[in-house]
């Protein structure tokens, strides 16, 4: 039977009840401010802040009303919302054209314009991307939503015959 290894021993909470600092607790010392030592490549333990994304600048000057700083977003919002309005209000084609017309114009903004606040979740690209693709995703179901679709789709119609029909 082999002989346990005892060279390793955890002497962290004896030091710690001495008073003493630790080698680990070293590492992550503090400055006055309470902040983690810079000079350190270690993470601290509990993060103090998340970095902002991007182009999550205000959109507006610092001293301008709240609204104003957001505009990007209450553009996308509020045309959402009318989108939706007009869909619970029975004019479903046009209303999800308007969302999707809406996510598109977010997209959009979140690429030419350098703070777009609050529109700024992720990456650039990513911000992009998503609302990009969500985007044109609802305004072409939107275009081809029964009855009457505005464009059709070949091997989607025959996909669903194949499906129905098996």
């Amino acid at each position: 039977m082999p002989a346990e290894d005892t060279t390793h021993t955890n002497a962290e909470p004896t030091a710690q009840a001495n008073g003493e600092r630790s080698a680990h607790d070293a590492t992550f010392a503090s400055d006055d401010a309470g902040r983690a030592d810079r000079a350190t490549r270690r993470f601290p333990r509990l993060t103090e802040d998340t970095a902002r994304p991007e182009g999550g600048g205000r959109a507006a000057r610092g001293d301008a009303p709240a609204p104003a700083r957001q505009w990007p977003m209450l553009v996308v919002l509020s045309a959402v919302a009318l989108g939706l309005l007009l869909t619970a209000l029975d004019v479903f084609r046009f209303g999800m054209l308007l969302i999707g017309a809406a996510l598109l114009a977010g997209a959009v903004m979140r690429w030419t314009l350098p703070s777009v606040g609050m529109l700024a979740v992720r990456s650039r690209f990513t911000d992009i991307a998503t609302y990009g693709v969500l985007g044109l995703a609802i305004v072409l179901l939107a275009m081809m939503a029964q009855p009457r679709p505005w464009i059709e789709v070949p091997f989607i119609k025959d996909g669903l015959h194949f499906t129905l029909n098996q």
